[in-house]
């Protein structure tokens, strides 16, 4: 069994910002196999996608982006799923609008969600992340990421959701390598 987190924070005031396009892949996931999500047995919303090659959990976890490790820690201890089988989708500031970066562990970067999931996984779970930009330098970088995107970034963020969530399938089908190996390279469909 595998496990996809597509981090985020709860509540209407927060859908569409920057910081919440791992919750819109998991959203992506999710209706591509034609599955509701449902409330997970720790505070977080969850959809089984039952596939021939192994079952894949969708999360969302319900506890923040800060505290995201909470939930993904206590569902993978629950459904017995190895740190490796667990990919955790995430916003990248310091990755230009469009970009992915996939790897299998590593630190996290400066970012809080992936922070409190290495605090309850450990650092050896992959990661994807997905390339939000990091804006006006000048701007406060909190302000930046609940922010929502530009209209004129809309079919470049489009774009990005649907990649990730190829990405995010790839994983289900073939684990973490395949996905550093086919989507680090950048989008041949564009000068990434």
């Amino acid at each position: 069994m595998k496990l996809i987190a597509g981090l985020g924070n709860p509540g209407a005031q927060y859908r569409g910002t920057r910081h919440n396009v791992g919750f819109r892949v998991a959203d992506e996931l999710a209706r591509r196999a034609g599955l509701d999500f449902k409330r997970a047995p720790a505070e977080a919303l969850l959809a089984r996608w039952r596939r021939a090659d192994a079952d894949t959990l969708i999360v969302k976890p319900l506890t923040f982006m800060n505290n995201s490790g909470q939930a993904i820690g206590e569902l993978a201890r629950y459904f017995r799923i190895d740190p490796a089988d667990v990919l955790v989708v995430v916003d990248e500031v310091q990755l230009p609008l469009g970009r992915l970066r996939a790897r299998a562990r590593g630190s996290a970067g400066g970012h809080n969600g992936l922070k409190s999931v290495i605090a309850h996984l450990g650092d050896a779970f992959g990661r994807l992340r997905l390339g939000v930009g990091r804006g006006d330098e000048r701007r406060d970088l909190a302000d930046h990421v609940l922010a929502r995107f530009d209209r004129s970034e809309a079919v470049e963020v489009e774009r990005l959701i649907a990649r990730a969530a190829d990405a995010a399938e790839r994983f289900a089908a073939s684990g973490i390598d395949a996905v550093m190996n086919e989507y680090n390279a950048g989008d041949p469909a564009t000068t990434e």
